[in-house]
């Protein structure tokens, strides 16, 4: 079984687009990291293709925020007018499936997904320090986390957290698994890159061959602006996207 694994679409629909076309014979699967709304301008679109072809979702800080499980007074300026558009914006039906996703980690066979931590959801996990002090938490020792918009993640020694350093100039980068060695991956964002690379970010993951390839893929980012200006989004929205920032 070969997965493809998702994190961030943040309602970029020409970004999830681009990627499904990318990965198109390449898996057997879909999962998702989280985040499948705010900041861009179709969020029902994105999440009728989530509905159609993804297995496992687990929400994210985003989705909650959208369906209006959590106070937005913790989120910025930017984000709150985004997540308070995107409620109004979406569909009775998807708003519904946004306030059903489950809460991660969630077991797909032999690895899990989550959107922060282990422990806390809403955690950004960003330096190996921070790992360190959830490792042993991990339930598998290949989990794939989203939330910080940066490809990459960590690998876990008994001797330590080494950083596993994105984003990579080539459209793919092969890591192959250590049996006897824990692995926190972030395959990036599908929808909102940081990392510098405005490029969509995903991976496709094949445990059976132990290898996780890290992808990124150009997509019609002029598009998404013109819908995010179309929307009365902040401007910010729209030009982090070139960015990816």
């Amino acid at each position: 079984m070969r997965y493809l694994i998702l994190s961030d679409i943040h309602g970029n629909w020409e970004a999830l687009n681009a990627v499904a076309t990318h990965a198109r014979g390449a898996h057997d699967a879909v999962v998702c990291c989280g985040d499948l709304v705010g900041y861009c301008a179709e969020p029902d679109a994105v999440i009728d293709w989530v509905r159609a072809h993804v297995g496992v979702v687990v929400r994210g800080n985003h989705d909650k925020a959208c369906a209006g499980l959590v106070d937005l007074e913790w989120f910025n300026p930017v984000a709150r007018a985004a997540a308070e558009w995107t409620g109004r914006a979406l569909t009775p039906a998807n708003l519904e499936y946004l306030r059903n996703l489950p809460q991660g980690p969630a077991v797909v066979g032999s690895f899990q997904v989550l959107h922060g931590s282990p422990l806390d959801e809403d955690e950004y996990l960003v330096s190996a320090f921070e790992v360190m002090q959830i490792q042993n938490y991990l339930e598998k020792r290949v989990s794939f986390f989203g939330h910080t918009h940066l490809q990459g993640g960590f690998i876990c020694h008994s001797n330590g957290v080494r950083p596993l350093g994105g984003p990579w100039p080539s459209k793919e980068t092969t890591l192959e698994l250590d049996p006897d060695t824990w692995y926190l991956l972030n395959p990036g964002s599908v929808g909102q890159p940081r990392d510098g690379d405005p490029r969509a970010a995903y991976v496709l993951y094949d445990p059976e061959a132990r290898l996780v390839q890290y992808r990124r893929v150009a997509y019609d980012v002029g598009a998404a602006q013109r819908k995010v200006r179309a929307a009365g989004l902040p401007e910010i929205l729209a030009l982090r996207l070139e960015t990816g920032d």
